[in-house]
């Protein structure tokens, strides 16, 4: 059964992604477009680096013009928020973009945008399973071939990189004499996130910047464990700082000058304080319930409500579309902001910090510890282990009956917007889920010391009978 998780469809390439799947998707989309009749149908089509996607992008174009639905297709693979500004800029009645994100190579997937340029929300991804459900049970077989009068081909680039500018004071990196290390790992942000750096003639040295289907033999995502050659390319070049963007170029990845990894539970803290504080920024702050507190301590400094979501930046992206927020994050490397795009940009986050980085004139390390010399530690962590029958009831039943209590502290608060999380009344927190893309169990967890967090970790694991 093709599912949408948190950010599309995955899947294993030639298990359950095949090219057969694909049309039935597809056709499945454009049954949901024609059911209002009366104009034609107009869809942006992208993709990343992954083995066939390209291949497959083509193919879609090829079920999209069978139905008399105007298909954009783009020329090269292009960075997820470079498709979301086409659907809005083209007036698109959507957009498909083959992805995995993270995955490892061997997956590859399927997002979809709607009308807005936004992650498509769950209400429609439901009416899209439903209508593959329907073809299913009718026995869908179809073969397609590409109509060339419904077909155009665009190249998003000039377009995204123009709107990318306006969010972007470059001047003052140049100004402060910045060097900075590029890791594209081998993705769509290749010749967008350098090319910027270099036409504004800001010293920069680059890794990775040519596509592999099999990202080197890694998952395309800004881990730490993936930036080795990132901390040898900053160190070796004495940069000023190192930035990743991932495969499909909406996430981010920062490494301080002294190499060390610095998280996005710290990064997104301290750029909604920069924006506000020193570009004069506004609006709300969303973040999903896996992100840390400290935004919402810097939110209240700023006297800005913070709103939290669900994992998944579609959540965030109609709170920005809305006006209720300004900016909106995630601890897995998303962010975006309202006068931007409705959709997570990994090229955008990283030019930011290392505006941010050229303001301040002080390494991360330092701002961050400026940041809780203000609000108070925050250490933060996430986990992931296999999802077994086992620890799936133990979910289950932590999700039905929650402690009162964990690691001698009372729980103040429980959520379930998505998994379970307990807050405490100290102002710490843990939270265990499914994730929404792989069969693993995610554990997040923060509190205001190193001690305190290995302590409330191990409590979380054999809540679900996963101790070690």
């Amino acid at each position: 059964m093709i599912r949408f998780g948190t950010s599309g469809w995955r899947a294993i390439i030639s298990d359950a992604f095949t090219f057969r799947n694909v049309r039935l998707v597809t056709q499945a989309i454009a049954n949901l477009l024609q059911r209002e009749a009366g104009r034609e149908r107009k869809v942006v089509i992208g993709y990343d680096t992954r083995f066939l996607s390209e291949k497959v992008a083509r193919e879609t174009a090829a079920v999209l013009s069978t139905n008399h639905i105007r298909a954009f297709l783009c020329t090269r693979d292009a960075p997820t928020p470079a498709v979301s500004l086409e659907v809005r800029t083209r007036g698109a009645d959507g957009g498909i973009y083959f992805t995995a994100s993270h995955n490892p190579p061997e997956y590859n997937g399927l997002k979809y945008y709607d009308h807005r340029g936004a992650p498509a929300p769950t209400a429609l991804t439901d009416q899209i399973e439903l209508e593959i459900l329907r073809l299913e049970n009718q026995g869908f077989d179809r073969k397609y071939f590409l109509d060339e009068r419904y077909l155009t081909s665009i190249d998003p680039q000039e377009a995204y990189l123009k709107h990318l500018l306006v969010s972007l004071d470059l001047n003052r990196i140049r100004r402060a004499g910045l060097k900075l290390a590029v890791d594209c790992l081998y993705g769509t942000s290749r010749e967008y996130v350098d090319r910027v750096l270099i036409e504004n003639e800001i010293p920069l040295e680059v890794a990775h910047n040519f596509a592999d289907p099999y990202f080197g033999g890694y998952s395309p995502e800004c881990s730490e464990k993936n930036l080795a050659e990132l901390r040898h390319l900053l160190l070796e070049s004495k940069a000023t700082l190192g930035v990743a963007i991932d495969g499909d170029g909406d996430r981010f990845g920062i490494l301080d000058r002294d190499g060390s990894f610095v998280t996005a539970d710290d990064v997104l803290p301290l750029l909604v304080d920069y924006l506000v504080r020193e570009r004069g920024f506004g609006g709300g702050v969303a973040r999903t319930n896996a992100t840390s507190h400290l935004i919402d301590q810097v939110a209240a400094a700023h006297g800005l409500g913070v709103i939290e979501t669900a994992v998944g930046f579609k959540y965030i992206g109609d709170l920005l579309l809305s006006g209720e927020a300004g900016f909106g994050g995630e601890e897995s490397g998303g962010f975006g902001l309202a006068r931007h795009l409705p959709e997570k940009d990994g090229v955008l986050t990283a030019l930011l910090v290392a505006e941010m980085v050229a303001t301040a004139g002080k390494t991360l390390t330092e701002l961050r510890a400026e940041l809780w010399a203000r609000h108070g530690a925050h250490h933060h962590r996430r986990l992931s282990f296999d999802l077994t029958p086992e620890i799936e009831r133990a979910l289950e039943a932590v999700s039905t009956d929650p402690p009162a209590e964990l690691d001698g502290k009372r729980v103040a608060r429980v959520g379930r917007a998505d998994g379970t999380k307990l807050v405490f009344a100290d102002g710490s927190w843990c939270l265990l889920r499914r994730s929404g893309t792989e069969p693993v169990v995610r554990l997040y967890a923060e509190s205001a010391t190193p001690a305190g967090l290995e302590r409330l970790i191990h409590a979380a694991r054999a809540l679900v009978g996963n101790p070690h």
